[in-house]
């Protein structure tokens, strides 16, 4: 049984490697803060994503200091709780995160090319069953991610974002409608790379 018991704090954890952060993961921080009814919102960068390749990956420390220099304290805050936990494994993450904050409900954020990719990861239909799901649009994946393998399983668990929190037997998920925003990593990471003496910038 998933509680709604509007007491507890609403943490929304916005997961990702931050490689690095930019404009854009902020945007959706601010965007779930408004449409879940959230308390704060965690940048959570990860030590190390297992289906994202190592080459090209910046230090954590630089990727952490990325995602401090976009947050917004006390609402979007950067952390490192995946890193002090020593999971990489999300499953592991959100267990650990409930053991250590019993009194807080978690939402999972994630954008729609990671709903595409949900049934790769470890243990997802135990992640899902216990873990409340906020769904953002990416460019290029909505519209497969909503027709997809994991929102075709989760279909009759889908709630609207406004009654995410209430209670519920399977944790349910949601589509947060939202403009896009035009920032993206890979592009960061191109034009660093055009930069002369782009290596002893980074």
């Amino acid at each position: 049984m998933i509680g709604g018991d509007r007491r507890r704090a609403r943490i929304g954890l916005l997961g990702g490697s931050f490689n690095p952060a930019h404009e854009g993961h902020r945007h959706v921080a601010r965007l779930a803060l408004r449409a879940l009814g959230l308390d704060a919102v965690w940048l959570m960068v990860s030590p190390g994503n297992p289906l994202k390749p190592a080459l090209g990956m910046m230090p954590f420390a630089q990727r952490l200091a990325s995602a401090r220099a976009v947050a917004a304290p006390p609402r979007i805050i950067a952390s490192d709780i995946e890193a002090r936990l020593g999971t990489r494994i999300t499953w592991q993450t959100l267990e650990g995160l409930r053991r250590r904050f019993p009194r807080v409900a978690f939402v999972l954020i994630i954008g729609a090319d990671n709903l595409v990719q949900l049934p790769r990861w470890n243990r997802w239909r135990q992640l899902v069953a216990g873990t409340r799901l906020a769904i953002l649009p990416r460019p290029g994946s909505t519209r497969q991610a909503l027709a997809g393998r994991a929102a075709a399983v989760l279909r009759r668990h889908r709630r609207r974002p406004a009654a995410l929190f209430a209670p519920a037997r399977h944790a349910p998920w949601c589509f947060v409608a939202a403009p896009l925003h035009g920032a993206s990593a890979t592009a960061i990471r191109e034009e660093w790379r055009k930069r002369p003496n782009s290596g002893s910038e980074r």
